[in-house]
């Protein structure tokens, strides 16, 4: 199992070694989006609509936008100082409480907690401790930037850290619309809801339920897998050198023509030159010796 993060929990003098370890995982049958023509994946690129052309990622830089079109620059060193400053690779249990306190939406995502080096004997008394009094604690931690409130609590014989929401982050139940207010309910009508609710009532076990919509697609793309259903996407097309040389080719070709014709001109006209030159030299000579 991979570790993501490793660290130590304390709680008052106590310290113990840990490695973290996601202890979910998304199933989600994730699709790709096609161009329909050949069926080649779509490229998502990073264009700024001002400037009108693809930005490279060394041109990016970070902002918080406080109003529209508004924003407060922050560059990576200020963002990895403040990391820095933050940063002591701890979580602290900050308090011991009863699990039924904490409603399930404040729930976010769960880890398993392993001992490192020389950390199990503080593991198990942890874990044990936490067993015999029934109680979880409440710590901080920082993960991938953003410090996180967590609870720490024992399931299947393993600690596992569940990161919870700040109460800020919890909306309002007054903000959801059209919440009906205490209404008049028919005795009947809800004597016949408890019923069925008893009757329905059972011991939860998760092996019991499964993703149906989940794997029903699985199993429609093996069918199509196994027929003729698929498509390959083709290679991008390479630039066509034998055209572009041939051209290249045929203009050199039709310039050295044009300057060709000029050049042998001036050849023509300095071969006769110096012909005439020669045949003057010679009848001087001649001349001379007569």
């Amino acid at each position: 199992m991979h570790t993501m993060w490793k660290g130590t929990i304390s709680f008052g003098l106590v310290n113990i070694p840990v490695k973290l370890h996601a202890a979910t995982e998304n199933k989600d049958v994730k699709m790709r989006q096609l161009h329909k023509e050949c069926q080649s994946p779509i490229k998502y690129e990073k264009v700024c609509p001002v400037c009108e052309r693809e930005v490279e990622q060394e041109e990016i830089v970070k902002g918080y936008e406080y109003a529209k079109n508004k924003f407060v620059l922050l560059d990576d060193e200020e963002m990895e100082e403040l990391k820095k400053e933050n940063t002591d690779k701890s979580v602290e249990i900050v308090d011991f409480v009863d699990l039924k306190e904490i409603d399930p939406i404040y729930f976010e995502k769960s880890y398993f907690l392993s001992p490192n080096e020389g950390g199990s004997k503080a593991y198990v008394l942890l874990r044990e401790a936490l067993q015999d009094t029934g109680k979880i604690g409440v710590a901080k931690i920082l993960i991938r930037s953003k410090e996180q409130l967590a609870v720490i609590r024992v399931y299947q014989n393993t600690l596992v850290m569940e990161t919870i929401h700040y109460p800020d982050e919890v909306r309002q139940t007054a903000d959801v619309p059209n919440v009906p207010e205490q209404g008049e309910t028919v005795e009947k009508e809800l004597d016949t809801a408890k019923m069925l609710i008893d009757q329905l009532t059972t011991e939860f076990d998760p092996e019991k339920y499964q993703d149906d919509y989940r794997n029903a697609l699985l199993e429609l793309i093996e069918e199509k897998k196994s027929g003729d259903q698929v498509a390959t996407a083709k290679d991008k097309k390479a630039p066509d050198n034998v055209t572009n040389l041939m051209d290249a080719l045929q203009a050199s070709l039709d310039k050295a023509n044009k300057s060709g014709g000029k050049t042998g001109k001036k050849k023509t006209t300095a071969k006769k030159s110096n012909t005439t030159k020669k045949s003057t030299a010679s009848k001087s000579k001649a001349k001379k010796n007569a």
